[in-house]
């Protein structure tokens, strides 16, 4: 027996009419953000509730027109009634007056069909009052009406049934008041198609709360109503308001309610669990539901050509990253012969790249350019400092010396940022196109931190290690030859990074300027864009 189908919501066609890939987006994979427009739309919603004057709204369901939606208000006029809706903009100025726009036109219809079949009689017409400049537009609802709504049916069902995205839509007017221009990224888009577009800035610089780091043995996060609660191990607590939250982390034995969690999955707040020594364990991160984005991400990646074309673009990336930050902090100062033989094996890898045929052999020559980058690191430390926290060669699991320690716990971090951007965006983080599925890390996690790993760890971390912020002895714990970092270092190393994260970086393609923080969902998002959209910019990304 087969499922009943889904009805149809009115403002799904009225999004359709405005932009088929915003319909897309909110009715198929159920992506929906409510940016400043809508919350003062729905104000303006509930204060005409409250006027006397106006009637209640009335919600409609219809399986012959396969629609559903809650009419703004119902007036009787000469016995018949009359739908309108509440629009806070501007009508649609024409040579015979004020207009409705086709969007609101086409919602306005639906509802009259909706108010006709559930009262019995006809309705004449559908009015859109438009409160910007007090003018009331009527739309008659004649047989060509009728047929209007019958069509734009009829292609949303069409749009249901297929995983692929409609283009963006050709006016790029519509995408400035678009809520969901963050997520289709329409100015990118237009960008890759086009290199002299000049993109207008659509994506958030920022992101929305910050992330909490709970490091304290003992400690515990419970909730009270609509807030988390954390109490420390000498009994002291504070209140976090989710609002200003985007992430919470827990570093070691920190305790975390059921009803805590629960709330946090509500909030779309992400919950990460880390050893005290700084390995991932898992998380509660949010996402987009859904399963067209993963339907497309496994039909790309399972082309060994897109995948090499991806992982070209990856690895060549990740190497001109390290080049250009030892050319960066050699700069002016005679380059020792240790620095000049990383340089020139950084830069011969780089060059064969261009006759790789295929991942494995790419996988080959970028390795090797990563064991000159890190041959380099010695010379981009002080000489004076500490011999403990020098660079003498990559180790892990567990790191030997100080160095390695942060190198790792610092990873740690951007894997669960990765892996939460990932997530978000809807992607499979399992299903990647360049590392091997070797350990429980996810490979498209992997892939995507090589991009990161140089500017938002790398390079920071060399710096505070220049600045002398680093105590061998405190800030560090040993037992025998592993080396972790204690309470205290842990803290500075988180610090450190969340700081990093806000610091802001200008796009050298989109020529937008934006956080590090943001950075990591734009490049998730331009990698989804390989394959549901425009490809190009995915991994342009480059230090100046």
């Amino acid at each position: 027996m087969s499922e009943p189908e889904t009805l149809l919501r009115v403002m799904a066609l009225h999004a359709m009419a405005y932009c088929e890939r915003l319909f897309y987006l909110e009715e198929v994979e159920e992506i929906r953000l409510a940016d400043e427009a809508v919350y003062a739309g729905r104000r303006l919603h509930e204060e005409l509730q409250a006027d006397e004057g106006e009637q209640a709204s009335l919600q409609l369901e219809s399986e012959t027109l396969g629609l559903k939606g809650k009419v703004d208000c119902l007036r009787r006029k000469d016995g018949n009634l009359i739908p309108y809706e509440h629009k806070r903009g501007h009508s649609r100025k024409g040579d015979d007056g004020p207009g409705a726009w086709p969007a609101d036109r086409l919602q306005s219809l639906a509802y009259a069909l909706l108010v006709e079949e559930s009262g019995g009689q006809p309705v004449p017409e559908a009015r859109v009052r438009y409160h910007a400049d007090n003018a009331t537009v009527c739309i008659p609802v004649d047989e060509a009406a009728r047929q209007e709504v019958f069509n734009a049916v009829s292609r949303a069902k069409t749009l249901r049934e297929t995983t692929e995205r409609p283009p963006i839509t050709a006016n790029e007017h519509l995408c400035v008041r678009c809520s969901l221009a963050p997520v289709c990224l329409p100015e990118e888009e237009r960008l890759a198609q086009d290199p002299d577009w000049e993109p207008l800035r659509l994506f958030p610089p920022d992101i929305e709360g910050q992330a909490v780091h709970v490091t304290g043995r003992g400690a515990h996060l419970g909730r009270s109503g609509n807030t988390l609660t954390l109490t420390q191990e000498d009994g002291s607590k504070v209140e976090l308001a989710l609002e200003e939250v985007s992430q919470i982390i827990l570093h070691g034995y920190v305790q975390i309610s059921t009803q805590a969690l629960q709330l946090c999955a509500d909030r779309e707040v992400g919950v990460h669990w880390f050893t005290f020594g700084g390995r991932y364990v898992g998380g509660l991160a949010p996402g987009a539901g859904g399963v067209q984005r993963r339907i497309r991400q496994y039909e790309a990646l399972r082309d060994p050509g897109v995948s090499f074309r991806l992982a070209k673009s990856l690895a060549s990336s990740r190497l001109m990253g390290q080049l250009r930050f030892l050319l960066r902090a050699t700069r002016g100062e005679a380059r020792s012969p240790e620095m000049v033989r990383s340089l020139e094996g950084l830069r011969s890898a780089l060059s064969a790249f261009s006759s790789c045929e295929g991942i494995d052999s790419l996988r080959g020559h970028e390795g090797e350019g990563t064991k000159h980058y890190f041959a380099a690191f010695p010379e981009l430390l002080k000489l004076d400092l500490d011999p403990r926290l020098r660079f003498q060669g990559r180790n892990r699991r567990p790191p030997r010396d100080g160095f390695n320690a942060l190198l790792s716990f610092g990873y740690g971090l951007l894997y669960r940022d990765v892996l939460q951007a990932v997530i978000s965006v809807g992607l499979e983080p399992a299903f990647g196109f360049y590392h091997r599925p070797r350990s429980a890390a996810h490979p498209l996690v992997l892939d995507l931190m090589e991009l990161f790993r140089v500017p938002l760890w790398d390079m920071p971390l060399v710096a505070s290690l220049n600045r002398q912020q680093w105590d061998a002895e405190g800030d560090f714990t040993y037992a025998g030859k592993r080396v972790w970092l204690s309470d205290g270092g842990r803290k500075k190393a988180i610090q450190v990074y969340e700081q990093r994260k806000e610091e802001h970086w200008k796009h050298p393609v989109t020529e937008y300027s934006l956080s590090y923080a943001r950075l990591i969902e734009l490049e998730v998002r331009l990698l989804e864009k390989e394959w549901s959209g425009q490809p190009g910019l995915f991994a342009r990304m480059k230090l100046r």
